[in-house]
């Protein structure tokens, strides 16, 4: 497909595309004439990731142009490759805590994390900024006087697990390698919101339930 042809199937400006192309963000397409290139549905594709991470997800274009990197690092397996991928889009905030409570909440996520029989998480540790934040923001709770256990935290992270295996299972839907990193990092834009809008929907519901409507 023409340059025309893909901003009117992707919904994005052949002046945006030209940008992305210049920011390395959109893979070149192929030569055909000295001014025209085709494109074909790799690059559909990959625009659709960009979209969604710059302009839904308001991440930088420096920060775009390193999660694209990874995307395409054959060289990693796909678990370090969707973990590279991921960790570098933006981060939660690690909150600043006192050593003596991040050491407290690190014992209470190790302990979590062995009770979940999520060793791989633990191997990883500090590497993963998932993790960090996990840490740093269960200090900081502890120091408003909200302090959360691991046991209190474990039906929370029972859930997750199964919001997980939701995930892979529709990632394996997906031929392996890039695609299936491009789409783990469009779920993590798009959909954590989105469960975040549930989870509060859910308690609001639930509320309700409890209690009726007054």
């Amino acid at each position: 497909m023409r340059l025309s042809e893909l901003s009117e199937r992707s919904g994005v400006s052949t002046a945006t595309i030209k940008y992305y192309l210049r920011e390395r963000l959109l893979p070149p397409g192929r030569r055909v004439t000295a001014t025209q290139s085709e494109y074909d549905e790799d690059h559909l594709r990959r625009l659709r990731l960009v979209r969604a991470m710059i302009q839904v997800g308001g991440v930088p274009v420096a920060t775009a142009r390193e999660v694209l990197a990874h995307v395409d690092d054959e060289s990693l397996g796909l678990t370090m490759r969707l973990g590279a991928a991921t960790w570098a889009l933006p981060q939660l905030p690690e909150a600043p805590v006192d050593d003596a409570a991040a050491a407290d909440a690190r014992q209470e996520v190790e302990r979590l994390l062995e009770e979940l029989g999520w060793d791989s998480a633990r191997e990883i540790g500090d590497l993963s900024p998932v993790y960090r934040a996990l840490v740093t923001w269960l200090a900081t709770l502890s120091s408003l006087g909200y302090a959360v256990s691991a046991a209190e935290l474990l039906p929370y992270a029972r859930q997750m697990e199964q919001i997980a295996r939701c995930d892979m299972d529709q990632l394996e839907n997906y031929p392996a390698g890039a695609e299936q990193v491009e789409m783990a990092v469009a779920a993590q834009v798009l959909y954590d919101p989105l469960l975040l809008s549930l989870r509060r929907l859910a308690l609001e519901a639930e509320t309700a339930r409890r209690y009726g409507i007054v």
